[in-house]
């Protein structure tokens, strides 16, 4: 999708919607799984799919969720982990699988980004960059939003490549521990784009992916990012915030708690 200039645009989601321990927290009591993404889409205008990450995406499945949803719904990506994490012998035929998977939203206008999300051992040495290059030309044509889990990658040289690309840095909000990336209100692209996943220092390095999100932020936690989202959305068009705490719905919880703190604030109508 494209970003036009004008008012900037607030969209406030969850990483993943279908969980089964929402069912009470977010979704009524005896809510089957098939009907989670139509009323998430009744509440939120726009969510994080993690499970491409875990199997390349098929083109008929995400071709049924756009369907289920509003026409202004939109849907980020999370990059096939062959891509970022995994990368095999071909990886121009996995660039390849993953565009045609993806290509039912990009027709319907419903994609508002890919996220390249890098894990910690990948580090800023020459092989990195040029797997990092070589993605986004593979990807080029899509909206894009990179995030690196170590601060190797925080150099003026990859803030250049990245606007130079037209792709976002994504921000996140994190625990204060060595070596992590600390929120930046860096924009590199229309698109700016936020993740939230959570401070829980104790199970950041020990935790599986359901405890080291495991937290609740508080009113105060989330204000601090109202002078950093006025930042922000001085440079971009978009910005996409998403939630990864989604143990017992606290995901949804945050994400409905930050829509009112912006409302108040008169940065969203």
């Amino acid at each position: 999708m494209s970003y036009d200039s004008g008012m900037p645009e607030i969209l406030i989601g969850t990483c993943g919607y279908s969980y089964g321990d929402w069912v009470g927290p977010v979704y009524p009591e005896g809510t089957r799984q098939e009907d989670f993404l139509g009323l998430y889409a009744s509440r939120f205008p726009a969510v994080e799919l993690d499970f491409t990450y875990y199997q390349m995406p098929k083109a008929s499945a995400l071709e049924r969720m756009a369907a289920v949803t509003p026409p202004s719904f939109r849907f980020a990506l999370k990059a096939h982990r062959s891509l970022t994490h995994e990368p095999g012998e071909d990886a121009l035929k996995d660039v390849a699988a993953f565009r045609e998977g993806i290509d039912p939203l990009v027709r319907a206008g419903k994609l508002s980004a890919v996220l390249l999300q890098f894990p910690y051992g990948f580090h800023y040495d020459p092989g990195s960059r040029r797997r990092l290059a070589a993605l986004l030309e593979g990807l080029s044509g899509l909206p894009l939003a990179v995030e690196f889990r170590n601060d190797d990658w925080r150099r003026d040289s990859v803030i250049e490549g990245l606007r130079d690309r037209g792709a976002a840095l994504v921000g996140v909000d994190e625990p204060d521990l060595p070596r992590l990336p600390r929120p930046s209100t860096e924009v590199t692209s229309p698109l700016a784009y936020v993740r939230f996943h959570g401070r829980n220092g104790e199970n950041w390095w020990k935790g599986d992916n359901v405890s080291r999100y495991d937290w609740l932020y508080s009113e105060a936690e989330l204000r601090e990012w109202v002078p950093r989202i006025r930042a922000i959305l001085q440079k971009a068009s978009v910005l996409l915030a998403f939630f990864n705490n989604h143990r017992r719905g606290m995901a949804a919880q945050n994400a409905r708690d930050l829509r009112r703190i912006l409302k108040e604030e008169n940065l969203l109508f």
